[in-house]
């Protein structure tokens, strides 16, 4: 078996020094977003005064941009509802959410991490790193889909308790299917670059 290429070979100067701010901005990533997640999960851990961030579609709002405060119709995007409690499920699904997001993110970032250092290392195609780019790329997709998917049944309980459950819930949208799909593809043609790269170079290792 070929030995992997000395990373001075492989690498230049600035190639490296992007790489090792990759991974000073990776370990900063995973912090943030365990930190971030945590501190929701405490913040509503005693279902009371619940903050829930919700996307609306086609609601019209009354905002104070006219003139003098006037109110002005507006189409509501987005929006933060405080709700006094939430139903049992939806609160367990809150945390479901934020433990997901921040696994998934720290997840991602160890698995990118090891490919960064196996490239400082100077091996980039390998069939160890083609695992690691579709791990990556499996992980990523499956939070993309299981993140809103649990914050959405936050948002109907926030709101069905708000409304005394008189609110449609067709008006609203958690799951970003451009999202699911963008990731997707990049996931799809990541692993296949380093699947056609792997191949290629153990094709030209034969050769030598």
């Amino acid at each position: 078996m070929a030995s992997p290429r000395p990373a001075a070979r492989t690498l230049s100067r600035g190639d490296t020094g992007s790489f090792l701010l990759f991974i000073v901005a990776g370990v900063a990533i995973a912090v943030w977003a365990v930190i971030s997640s945590a501190a929701t999960i405490v913040a509503a851990a005693g279902n009371r005064d619940v903050r829930v961030p919700i996307d609306f579609l086609d609601t019209v709002a009354q905002a104070p941009i006219g003139p003098d405060g006037a109110s002005v119709p507006v189409e509501l995007t987005g929006a933060v509802v405080t709700a006094p409690s939430l139903p049992l499920a939806s609160l367990w699904a809150l945390f479901l959410s934020e433990g997901i997001f921040a696994a998934a993110v720290v997840t991602v970032v160890v698995l990118l991490l090891i490919l960064c250092i196996g490239i400082l290392r100077g091996e980039i195609f390998s069939r160890r790193h083609t695992r690691l780019v579709v791990a990556v790329g499996i992980v990523s997709l499956v939070a993309a889909f299981a993140v809103p998917f649990f914050h959405n049944m936050v948002a109907n309980g926030a709101l069905a308790w708000l409304s005394e459950r008189t609110y449609d819930r067709g008006l609203t949208q958690q799951i970003d299917l451009p999202i699911l799909i963008v990731v997707g593809f990049v996931a799809a043609l990541s692993s296949t670059v380093f699947a056609v790269g792997d191949r290629l170079q153990r094709d030209t290792e034969g050769l030598v």
